[in-house]
This record gives structure tokens, C-alpha cells and sequence, in this order.
């Protein structure tokens, strides 16, 4: 009798067993899901990218481009930093390779034109496709995904402190209202955050901290750089009233209660600085800007993966 008739169970005929070649399907399915999921996303950022830059109108931003290399320079600086940040946060963690910047590029793209976290499950599924890297991710992705929450939240509640006995007068009740309510909220989130992080959170103590405080630099080197890039667009507006607007706008952003965020920032700066379509004009640009490097950098990943797996492929 040969071996593969004894590996079969009394009462159970070799026709009655799955078909090996049958089940391969599903396991490979189930290994390269993570694949699948970053391919998805990718067509995903490519497709709302269109959509944002028509929107956007791309002819206009050659109007409105500023004439400074050094508004370019901050600019450089400033779309860097999210992903630096979050590079440095990783190489600490994993020690991902250079390759992992890559990732976290496309892990912003996909936040900001995709949907929120849509980033986190990209980098996540990079990151379980490559198990020599770290055998469980998403404790890790989580815990930095909430501490870039927390760290917002801080500068948000700290902007509020000072703002707000500045500039109450200059805000309609019901804008202020919601502020204040807003205020109240993310300092409530944050607390409950911090009250039960023992159960929240999967790293260490000590690399929180470390998560914490990048996540705190980050944000300060990305405001900083923000109100450099609109200095030199609008030179005759002095750096240091930028920085209030860059300290704003990153207030207005992180307040889940107000509606029609942009539009209360830009009457809110229209209302400082005054100028109002010049200004329209360079913040649009810069938002217009951004939207052209997001799809060059997807564009170029794209085309670097096809290479790759064609290369592979003569192989």
C-alpha cells in the first residue's frame, strides 16, 4: 500500500479529501492580500488626485506662482516633514529601510486625498508584507497614528489658551461658541486617551514618549516652514504675523465642531492682513502645488513598481 493511501483517514476515500491545487488559490489569496490592498489604495490616489487637480484648475497656478526660489525651498521642507517624521518614528522603531520612505509617502497621499487613515492601512499592509521587519505592525501603527492625534490635540488646546483672550472679539457668537466647544472636545478625547493608555496603547512607555515628542517637533517644524513658504509668496507681510496665521490655521483644522474650516481661516487672515484675492490666490497655490507632487510621487512610484516587477519578470 503506498504512503499517501495510509495518510488517509479510516472510512474517508481519497476522492472525499480537498484537492491540494484547489486550496492554493486561497492561500496565496491570503498571502497577497496585503499586495492587493496597496494596489487598490494606489489606483485610488491616482483617481482622486485627477479629480482634486480638475477641481483645482491646474492653469491657474501658473498665475499665481511666486517669483522667490526660497518660497520653493520652504515649500520642499514642508511637504517633507510629515513624511520625515514618521520615517524617523519608524526607523527608531523597526529600523525600516530607506524603501520605507517610499511607503510613508504614499501613506500621507493616500490620508489626504483618499479618506482619513486610509494611509494607516497602506503602510500597515506595507509593513505585514514584509515580516522580517516586525512580526505584529499594527499595534505599532496605531500607537503612532494616536499619538500623532494626541500631539495635535495638545497644540490645538494650547493655540485655544492663547487665542482665544486675543481674539474672541473678532468672532462671531456662534464661530466662538463652536471654538470654545471644540476646545472642549479634543481636550476630553485626549484625556481619555492619556486616562486609559495603559489599555490603549501596545508600545512601551519610554517610546511613547519618543512617538510624543517627534509627533511635537514635526507639527512645529511644519508650521514654522508653512509661514516661511507664505512669507516669501507675500514678502510685504511680516514673518512673524505668518506665524500667528500658520499657528491658526493649524488651530482651525483640528476643531471637529466648526464648519467650513478653510473659509473661517481665510476671512479670519483676509481680516489681519487684509488683501484678500492675493491671498485666496497663494493659498490656493500652495494647495495647488501640493496636489501636482502628491501625483508626480505617485506617478513615480507606479512606474519604479512596474520596472521592478518587470525586471522580475525576465527573471
Amino acid at each position: 500500500m503506498s504512503a499517501k493511501a495510509d495518510s488517509v483517514p479510516a472510512g474517508v476515500s481519497e476522492a472525499d479529501l480537498p484537492d491540494i491545487a484547489a486550496l492554493q488559490p486561497a492561500e496565496t489569496l491570503r498571502r497577497r492580500w496585503p499586495s492587493i490592498l496597496a494596489a487598490v489604495l494606489s489606483l485610488a490616489m491616482l483617481v482622486m488626485l485627477g479629480r482634486e487637480l480638475l477641481d483645482t484648475g491646474v492653469a491657474g497656478l501658473s498665475k499665481a506662482a511666486p517669483d522667490s526660489p526660497w518660497f520653493y525651498i520652504a515649500f520642499t521642507g514642508l511637504y517633507l516633514a510629515a513624511p520625515t517624521g514618521d520615517f524617523v518614528i519608524f526607523r527608531r522603531l523597526w529600523q525600516i529601510p530607506w524603501a520605507g520612505f517610499g511607503a510613508l509617502h504614499k501613506k500621507r497621499i493616500a490620508n489626504d486625498v483618499v479618506l482619513g487613515y486610509s494611509g494607516e492601512a497602506y503602510f500597515y499592509a506595507w509593513a505585514r508584507a514584509r515580516a522580517n521587519l516586525v512580526a505584529a505592525p499594527f499595534g505599532a501603527v496605531k500607537d503612532v497614528s494616536l499619538l500623532s492625534a494626541i500631539a495635535g490635540n495638545g497644540a490645538t488646546i494650547i493655540l485655544c489658551a492663547i487665542a482665544l483672550p486675543v481674539g474672541y472679539q473678532l468672532m462671531p457668537r456662534g464661530v466662538l461658541n463652536a471654538v470654545v466647544g471644540s476646545a472642549v472636545i479634543t481636550l476630553a478625547v485626549s484625556l481619555l486617551l492619556i486616562l486609559f493608555s495603559k489599555r490603549v496603547f501596545s508600545l512601551p512607555r519610554r517610546q511613547l514618549w519618543e512617538v510624543f515628542w517627534i509627533h511635537c517637533a514635526r507639527i512645529a517644524a511644519s508650521s514654522l516652514l508653512l509661514a516661511l513658504a507664505w512669507h516669501y509668496a507675500m514678502p510685504e507681510v511680516s514673518l512673524w504675523m505668518w506665524v500667528f496665521l500658520s499657528a491658526a490655521r493649524l488651530l482651525v483644522s483640528r476643531l471637529p465642531l466648526v464648519p467650513n474650516k478653510d473659509l473661517l481661516f481665510a476671512s479670519f487672515a483676509i481680516l489681519l492682513i487684509g488683501r484678500g484675492e492675493a491671498l485666496s490666490e497663494m493659498i490656493a497655490f500652495v494647495a495647488g502645488l501640493t496636489l501636482v507632487v502628491h501625483l508626480a510621487l505617485v506617478l513615480a512610484f507606479a512606474l519604479g513598481a512596474g520596472f521592478t516587477g518587470l525586471r522580475h519578470w525576465r527573471r
